[in-house]
């Protein structure tokens, strides 16, 4: 049937279709948004007009136009937007690997494979299922490969609310998904939004460690760490480098406070199975890939598109957050020299980082050999309580 000659009733019935099929495909949810996006138009241009986008200029450079979806795609009547959870089964528990400065931290979404190819094969074949009926209906698929909103149609649809970190949250899951998104012309009965639940709580913003959530749903891109270590090409600001940890690429602190993720879900997609390792590798393992051991082991992943330099940088500034240790200090060492001249800067900063360390503890451990032989040392003692 085409798509023009569907009435109210068989729109009704293959809205619900849609959800059902989408179930079927390894969504967690399905919702359908009209496209009135006017108040988050607002948002985004004052966002912009405080430079809080960084350098990412194709942000700057699509501009209103994200909340404008039927300029986007011309014709487009309904936004059907999904959900797909992404905790990988099976991994390294977060708080493991961010207490030991020694390990490289890797955002959950990135552990396994790149979710942009995952996340488009299910929506194209939740579109192919669509198409047997209604035919010659337009759509565009995408995810995260455009300029689109899509926390906020998400919203628009009823699969969460827009939480104080600025993701979607919904009380079934927490945050830990993807989202995806079918523009269409098919005139679907949109799906009833839901209300907020985040009251009074502010544990996302008080978790950040560079102070990135600026306020209660305003994030400042500039000092995010996902920002820093995937975003940003040229150097990361020193003053935020001793802020950013082990966190190597990415970062979950937000999430990770939050109290609805508790009932976040872990993934049975086997796509997001941890790869090479990454939920708890070590700094020095990794810093010592070569480009085509960084090349290789990263096909597929999402990790590859920031580069090796980038991830030798990143790399390099957990190096110099780590405790100290003769071997980061060898490790950092054997790249001083390195052809570029970023990866090089981050290196010698990470050096003075482990030698100021190195210093610190030497003097502690003066001091306190001093101390034990000091006549006074017994006396303090017996003071105690």
């Amino acid at each position: 049937m085409l798509s023009s000659d569907l009435d109210s009733a068989e729109l009704s019935r293959l809205a619900a279709r849609i959800i059902e099929w989408g179930r079927a495909l390894g969504f967690a949810e399905i919702g359908i948004s009209d496209t009135g996006l006017s108040d988050e138009e607002a948002r985004l241009v004052a966002w912009l007009a405080a430079g809080r986008h960084g350098e990412m200029d194709y942000m700057a450079r699509h501009g209103a136009r994200r909340a404008r979806p039927a300029e986007l795609v011309p014709g487009t009547l309904r936004v059907i937007s999904a959900r797909l959870d992404y905790l990988p089964q099976h991994a390294t528990e977060p708080d493991r690997i961010l207490g030991n400065s020694r390990k490289a931290y890797v955002s959950r979404y990135a552990l396994g494979r790149d979710y942009h190819r995952v996340l488009r094969s299910k929506l194209q074949a939740l579109v192919d299922r669509i198409a047997v009926h209604a035919r010659e209906f337009r759509y565009r698929v995408f995810t995260d490969s455009a300029p689109v909103l899509e926390v906020a149609l998400a919203a628009k649809a009823g699969l969460g609310w827009r939480g104080k970190h600025t993701l979607l949250l919904t009380r079934d899951a927490g945050s830990f998904f993807f989202l995806g998104e079918i523009y269409t012309d098919l005139p679907l009965p949109p799906t009833t939004a839901t209300s907020a639940h985040c009251g009074t709580c502010e544990a996302c913003i008080d978790a950040c460690p560079t102070g990135a959530i600026v306020a209660p749903y305003e994030l400042d891109a500039r000092r995010c760490i996902s920002y820093l270590t995937i975003e940003l090409k040229t150097d990361i600001p020193e003053p935020l480098r001793p802020l950013i940890g082990n966190r190597v690429y990415g970062c979950d602190d937000c999430q990770l406070a939050c109290p609805w993720n508790k009932y976040a879900h872990v993934s049975g997609e086997a796509d997001f199975a941890v790869r090479n390792g990454l939920d708890g590798a070590d700094l020095t393992a990794l810093f010592a890939w070569s480009e085509n051991d960084f090349l290789s082991r990263m096909e597929g992943s999402a990790i590859r598109r920031i580069g090796y330099e980038r991830w030798l940088r990143n790399l390099a500034v957990g190096l110099g957050n780590a405790d100290y240790a003769d071997d980061i200090v060898a490790a950092l060492a054997s790249r001083h020299d390195d052809p570029s001249a970023m990866v090089r800067e981050h290196v010698a900063w990470a050096l003075r980082e482990q030698e100021r360390k190195r210093s610190r503890f030497s003097g502690s451990a003066d001091s306190s050999t001093r101390s034990e032989a000091s006549p006074r040392a017994p006396a303090r003692e017996q003071s105690r309580p």
